[in-house]
């Protein structure tokens, strides 16, 4: 049997909102196994029953099942196009696949469809007409009017605002989109989304409307924490485009036509919260024609459409619905909602009220030593949520233009007696696909994955953020760089990291510099605020997110059209460090080193490695990975930058090591990147090794490392022959060590080692996050050794895959499995003595090499024929599913 289970456009099921012709890509399933894709059809029709095609090439030869491109298709803005496919492999031919499609968003302005700017009719229309709104961050309404008269064949509406928007047709919120259009450099990028708009539209008279917030646009953000950073005035522009059975076509856009209100949300922002005041609610707003209310004019407010990009997947929806596990009071009196899990989002509550009775929340993550309600680490953010009833009535109500990171809950106000049934919280975070899942005997590491796994959940709202809760909540690359393979492991981060390197892009400085967060909030803010007085931009570790995040898509997807797409940006941070590099070293301005380390100085947020190191081994390895770039997508200049990084290295192999071979830095991150970066002299890898392990045994075990050395502490050792020092790092239960967090409670992952102590007390109030996913960084470890699930970089995205699991940490199995563009990969290791049982699934039209860790004799070999090789037994095999039973040497 062979089948296509589904089929992928640009790496989503159902894209909405494709403003260019998008890739495709198809799962094959099959029980035989050594399938391989000999031959395809692929068929795009505007019909379900594929009569009106509109491309159709027949059969093509050819081995490819992702990643594949179609030409000479002629699109139409607006329009549902629907797809199938079917494949053969020689002894079989598959039935055609179940229908899947896409839909389009606008076309270019002369009529292109090539991921541009839109040829976009619609006026931007706000309701803040005077100049009280721009130091307030009150809600708005915008609506309109229009008839339709005829039978509607399709219609959809494409939106946007300047602000946060809910977009409303006829008294129905439209879609299940929250906190559009997201997060961007707006007056550079911003984003606009397509709906299909058909089920809400009637005969006669209809009404379209938006409630309108200041959101990141022009509420109070960032380090400085200043307000409009993008503009002074929420705006919301939209077009709907309806076909008409008889063939024509109408477009109904905001003008000045539209008017305007105040909302009931009388306050909201992201770090405070939101204040709702049902008493001023205006009824029927967009769904009578005549509603009551104060309504004006609305005033048209300009803007640069050429910035404006189809958003057509990774939009934030509301994912989890978690009810309330208790609610209990406090030593101090309080009483607290307890929803058994750190996250990011908000709370639905429900209560029954009477005219200014008040719901009022303050959302936070951990309970003091004392069990008391703890704000400190909120710095100044309020997280508030509040409700005034306007009559006696039962209300379910959720704030809208906010989010919190929140456990705990305190509750100010409530009237009646507050029942955990009354509390629901909904977590936020953009839509995609879950791909990785791992587990194991060990329940803590299993307490581990979930961890970083909820990190992600609560950091990839729109924008992979720091942490949730207190008033920061920015797009720091460094954090961005070192958790994006992790990341993509665990969900389909493809859409979402090329919507935000779409930012890094434009927010890069004309040298090529990169800002320490994106989007760029801060640009040219550097009052109050010593680390951007200090350099606001391109920091190693941080600023090479440009270059490592797609290197790292195009591992996990095989994609050769992120790295077109970031080419120009990945070549701006090489040729700035290049720029201002002395001989081969690299320093630049304000440097974080390696962030947080545990052996700075008292006092201080740097970790002891020096920055020149630091900063030259990013540059190495950066520059490394730029030419392998290049040189897959056939560029001539690949060979400039293989030459460069090897100077890099010569240079740093110079600097950094002594005459006998020891590192001049006697720090651990400075083995580790030496040492996982390929830095290290040949001749001197054993001692470097040796050095590490010195290091380690001066800390009794325990890592001391930041930002920079963590994320690759057990690789550097497992790739050196010292896997159960990777294990016995991984397993540490006392502080400092990722179980120490686990042992704790800790429900994500935190920002420091020992953000609780052991005692209760906190590990400082102004930078103390419990929702901070960095350190979660080990989890790709745990897939790409433990699980030993590794992409192959000479044929990327799983085509090829090395299956190596890792035995050790006294675990009993492991079980894991990896969502790859093709398929399931899956891979189970039992223990029962030196006896290993292994089973591996290859997905169909894949190989892979099956390696089998110091194995001494293949007792049960499913077929295939293994050889020696250094340290294991290997062979490569075909798709299906194998058991391979095999001794290992006695290990210590």
């Amino acid at each position: 049997m062979i089948a296509i289970n589904r089929i992928y456009m640009d790496y989503e099921t159902a894209p909405v909102g494709v403003s260019h012709i998008p890739q495709f890509g198809w799962e094959i399933v099959s029980d035989r196994r050594n399938v391989k894709q000999k031959y395809y059809e692929l068929q795009i029709a505007e019909d379900e029953d594929f009569q009106e095609l509109v491309f159709d090439r027949g059969r093509v030869e050819s081995e490819e099942s992702a990643h594949v491109y179609v030409k000479d298709v002629s699109l139409k803005s607006g329009k549902r196009y629907y797809v199938r496919a079917k494949a053969g492999d020689g002894q079989e031919e598959s039935s055609w696949s179940d229908i899947s499609s896409f839909v389009t968003a606008l076309a270019g302005k002369n009529g292109e469809w090539e991921d541009g700017a839109p040829l976009w009719k619609a006026a931007f229309v706000s309701a803040e007409t005077d100049d009280s709104y721009k130091e307030t961050s009150k809600g708005t309404y915008v609506r309109g009017s229009f008839d339709i008269g005829k039978e509607i064949s399709e219609a959809y509406a494409f939106t946007t605002a300047l602000g946060l928007y809910q977009f409303c047709v006829n008294g129905e919120k439209v879609g299940d989109d929250e906190m559009t259009p997201g997060w961007t450099s707006y007056r550079r990028h911003l984003l606009y989304q397509t709906y299909d708009v058909k089920k809400y539209l009637k005969q006669g008279k209809n009404v379209a409307g938006a409630m309108l917030a200041a959101g990141w646009y022009k509420g109070v953000m960032g380090l400085t924490k200043a307000r409009n950073n993008y503009g002074d005035q929420t705006a919301f522009s939209m077009e709907i485009l309806i076909r008409y059975t008889d063939g024509t076509t109408q477009s109904i856009c905001t003008d000045s036509s539209w008017m305007g209100a105040d909302s009931p949300v009388v306050f909201a922002e992201i770090y405070d919260g939101e204040i709702y005041d049902a008493g001023l609610e205006i009824r029927g707003w967009s769904e009578e024609e005549h509603p009551c209310g104060h309504w004006k004019p609305v005033q048209m407010v300009s803007f640069d459409t050429e910035v404006m990009r189809a958003q057509y997947a990774a939009k934030v929806r509301v994912m989890d619905r978690i009810p309330a596990k208790r609610i209990f009071t406090t030593p101090a009196g309080e009483q607290v909602i307890d929803f058994g899990q750190n996250m990011a989002g908000r709370i639905e509550v429900t209560a029954a009220g009477k005219p200014g009775d008040v719901i009022e929340l303050h959302c936070f993550e951990v309970l003091d030593k004392d069990g008391n309600v703890y704000l400190d680490n909120l710095r100044a953010a309020k997280a508030t949520m509040k409700y005034t009833f306007a009559r006696e009535e039962t209300v379910t109500w959720h704030p809208t233009f906010t989010y919190m990171g929140f456990q705990y809950a305190l509750i100010v106000s409530y009237p009646g007696e507050a029942k955990p049934e009354n509390f629901t919280a909904c977590t936020l975070h953009s839509q995609m696909e879950s791909t990785g899942r791992l587990e194991c005997s060990n329940p803590l590491l299993n307490q581990l994955h979930h961890n970083y796994l909820w990190g992600l959940k609560s950091n990839f709202l729109d924008v992979p953020t720091d942490c949730p809760q207190r008033d920061e909540r920015l797009g720091w690359t460094g954090d961005a760089q070192i958790f994006c393979r992790t990341a993509s492991y665990l969900v389909n981060t493809y859409t979402f990291y090329k919507k935000w390197l779409r930012d890094l892009e434009v927010d890069q400085t004309p040298e090529g510099g990169v800002p320490h967060v994106i989007p760029n909030i801060e640009e040219g803010r550097t009052d109050g605020n010593w680390l951007l007085s200090q350099g606001p931009h391109s920091a190693a570790a941080w600023a090479d997110a440009a270059v490592i995040n797609p290197w790292t898509m195009y591992l996990m997807y095989g994609d050769e059209a992120i790295l077109r797409r970031q080419y120009q940006s990945m070549k701006g941070w090489i040729d700035f460090m290049r720029a201002h590099s002395e001989d081969n070293i690299w320093n630049y301005k304000l440097q974080f080193g390696d962030w947080v380390a545990l052996d700075a100085e008292e006092g201080s947020y740097f970790g002891a490695t020096p920055n020149d190191l630091t900063c030259t081994a990013y540059y190495a390895y950066s520059t490394g990975l730029f030419a392998k770039m290049a040189r897959a997508l056939g560029k001539e200049e690949a060979c400039e930058y293989e030459e460069l990084y090897h100077k890099i290295v010569k240079k740093f192999q110079e600097t950094f090591f002594d005459e006998e071979g020891n590192m001049t830095a006697q720090t651990q991150t400075a083995h580790i990147v030496a040492l996982y970066f390929g830095l290290t002299p040949k001749k001197y890898i054993q001692k470097t090794v040796e050095g590490l392990k010195r290091l380690l045994d001066r800390e009794n075990g325990h890592l001391v490392t930041g930002f920079v050395g963590t994320p690759y502490f057990c690789h550097a050792l497992s790739q050196n022959h010292c896997l159960k020092e990777a294990y016995d790092l991984l397993l540490k239960e006392d502080f400092p060590s990722w179980l120490y967090q686990v042992k704790k409670g800790a429900t994500t992952i935190w920002e420091h080692w020992d953000g609780l102590k052991d005692d209760g007390s906190m590990w400082s109030a102004d930078m103390n996050s419990f929702n901070h996913y960095a350190y979660g960084a080990i989890g790709e470890w745990m897939y790409r050794v433990m699980a030993g699930i590794e992409a192959d970089s000479d044929c990327p995205g799983f085509k090829h895959a090395i299956l190596y699991p890792r035995i050790g940490g006294n675990l009993k199995y492991t079980d894991a499995s990896y969502h790859s563009v093709y398929g399931d990969i899956r891979v189970r290791w039992e223990t029962d003595g030196d006896q290993v049982a292994l089973t591996v699934e290859i997905p169909p039209n894949t190989t892979a090499q099956i390696c089998l860790d110091e194995a001494k004799t293949v007792q049960e070999s499913d077929g295939l024929e293994f050889v020696p090789a250094e340290n294991c037994m290997k062979t490569e095999a075909g798709s299906g599913k194998y058991r391979i039973v095999f001794e290992r040497l006695m290990q210590e």
